[in-house]
């Protein structure tokens, strides 16, 4: 069973640093039903998560499912500062009316994911708030302005003579103290939070916790385009409160090659089941597009219902599989009027305009899926979807 967790735990992992441990509070539990701690947090800044957010949640789910209790870890504190993470300036500070509503539709979304009885939801504004100056100040004294000036994004700022706002060094600090004052055994997070999840084990060690937990990182989810982090500035995010149909559709919107990334890091198949799936779509055996779908039924059933699913694959059908209409059409264009026949064979959708005439008689042309009856029709200023039988397609710009 150790083995299975951890191969489950370890499933598209980016880095585990203390994998030993990890393995120990695993064999503790299977034999002596000890429940052991992992932490996550989650800095308010936006009351809405997207996919790429339940990466994190997905995998706090896992451990769940193997003896842990999360630590779910609101940045009520923290989020008054702003993670400083990756940011090229000093982030905006929420109002505190700002961070309780997005706390409220945190939790919300959280709980399609995770097991509320086995989660703690914890606001570090509860211990924080009392930490005073002269906690801040021995908190500050384990940290250099050296090794905090080695993170990438400050070293980048201060080179280019960015401002760095003190408070912003205190972040990784605070968020360290969180696992000093929850004794936690695992903190997990993003390859990007790697600097803020070290610290956790270096304070735990210098308030003498006698336990430095383990960290484990996730890789940040691509988005719909497959190139960059997911992201609502980007536009390429799916919302966990996306509507039904809209979330189906974005799911079958993404790549054949990201979608194995998306099973691996959101799917709640075992790899076992995944890479069957893989050997099927490989031998010819199962279709890249009904394996997706398969994929997106149950993106969309989790953050709905099954019911809900079901329904947004068959109006996806409806729309978009039933008309049969490729989504990479070859574009072309002339000036000025064109004769519908010349256009067919401008476009090497017909070898002749005789045939084009003829396919027209016999109902066999389209334009944007109407039927084309008239064989003299001249085309006007516009774009137009020439389809020719049920396979031939190009779209006609018309200068």
């Amino acid at each position: 069973m150790v083995e299975e967790a951890l191969r489950e735990i370890s499933r598209g992992t980016a880095e585990i640093i203390d994998l030993e441990r990890i393995e120990k509070l695993l064999k503790a539990y299977f034999e002596e039903g000890k429940i052991y701690t992992v932490k996550a947090g989650f800095d308010p800044t936006a009351p809405d998560l997207h996919l790429g957010h339940t990466v994190l949640l997905q995998k706090l789910a896992t451990f769940q499912k193997y003896g842990a209790r999360v630590q779910f870890l609101i940045g009520s504190f923290t989020a008054t500062i702003g993670d400083p993470t990756g940011k090229s300036a000093t982030r905006k500070v929420l109002t505190k009316e700002e961070i309780v509503n997005n706390i409220s539709s945190y939790t919300d979304q959280a709980f399609k994911i995770l097991d509320h009885e086995k989660t703690d939801i914890v606001y570090n504004n509860e211990w924080l708030d009392d930490l005073g100056a002269a906690g801040m100040l021995q908190l500050a004294s384990n940290l250099t302005v050296a090794r905090m000036l080695e993170r990438d994004d400050f070293s980048k700022r201060y080179a280019s003579n960015a401002p760095i706002a003190v408070s912003e060094f205190m972040y990784p600090l605070l968020q360290g103290y969180d696992s000093v004052h929850l004794k936690s055994d695992i903190e997990i997070g993003g390859t990007d939070q790697k600097f803020n999840l070290l610290m956790g084990r270096q304070l735990q060690k210098a308030y003498e916790t006698k336990k430095q937990q383990a960290v484990l990182m996730m890789p940040i989810l691509e988005g719909l385009d497959g190139i960059q982090k997911m992201s609502k500035s980007l536009g390429n995010y799916i919302g966990v409160t996306d509507e039904a149909n809209d979330m189906f559709g974005k799911v079958l919107s993404i790549s054949d090659e990201l979608m194995w990334r998306y099973y691996e890091l959101l799917s709640t198949k075992s790899l076992e089941d995944i890479e069957a799936l893989k050997i099927a779509v490989a031998d010819g055996s199962a279709h890249p597009k009904k394996v997706k779908e398969e994929l997106a039924v149950e993106i969309t059933a989790r953050f709905h219902t099954s019911e809900a699913a079901e329904s947004a694959k068959a109006e996806f059908d409806n729309v978009h599989a039933k008309s049969q209409i490729p989504t990479d059409i070859e574009e072309f264009s002339c000036e000025g009027e064109v004769w519908i026949a010349k256009a067919l064979v401008d476009c090497g959708m017909e070898p002749s305009t005789s045939q084009a005439r003829r396919d027209i008689k016999q109902g066999g042309v389209k334009i944007d899926q109407e039927k084309v009856t008239d064989v003299d029709l001249q085309l006007t200023q516009g774009e137009y979807l020439l389809q020719v039988g049920k396979r031939k397609f190009a779209k006609l710009k018309v200068n």
